[in-house]
């Protein structure tokens, strides 16, 4: 999953199907810590994302559903899934890289688990086991002291 900067500002996409629009991304910079020197006081590297899933159009509501309830913890106090990079002295890298956590986390969030099928076990499964089970105990009983 790696976003690529596009021309005709699409969004991100998360999956086949799922395309996060970029209108609806509140994207903020601001200034970064960390290493850089003078060039990290002067420049505004860290990019921080929200979106707000429930008012989103990209989604149906199964998966709005699905994204609030996976993702509760991430979520902030007002509902905004909130993503913020400042890895790297590059602001559009960090855009990069706050953009592929973003689609990374929805993606995972979206997968919906298999159904378990139980499984039954064959006749001849059971009994070869319990035919198994008689010649043991045989053994043993022929190994008791005869009075």
């Amino acid at each position: 999953m790696e976003y690529k900067e596009k021309k005709d500002g699409n969004g991100i996409r998360v999956n086949a199907s799922l395309v996060i629009p970029e209108h609806e991304l509140i994207i903020t910079t601001s200034r970064s810590g960390g290493a850089g020197g003078q060039h990290v006081n002067k420049t505004d590297t860290q990019v921080q994302i929200k979106w707000h899933i429930a008012t989103s159009n990209a989604l149906n509501n199964d998966q709005k559903e699905r994204l609030l309830v996976k993702l509760s913890n991430k979520l902030t106090d007002d509902g905004f899934l909130m993503f913020k990079s400042n890895a790297t002295r590059s602001q559009l890298q960090n855009k990069k890289l706050a953009f592929n956590h973003l689609a990374q986390t929805v993606k995972q969030a979206l997968i919906v688990p298999k159904k378990r099928t139980k499984t039954t076990i064959s006749k001849g499964v059971k009994e070869k086991r319990l035919h198994t089970k008689k010649m043991r105990s045989e053994i043993k009983r022929l190994r008791k002291d005869v009075d």
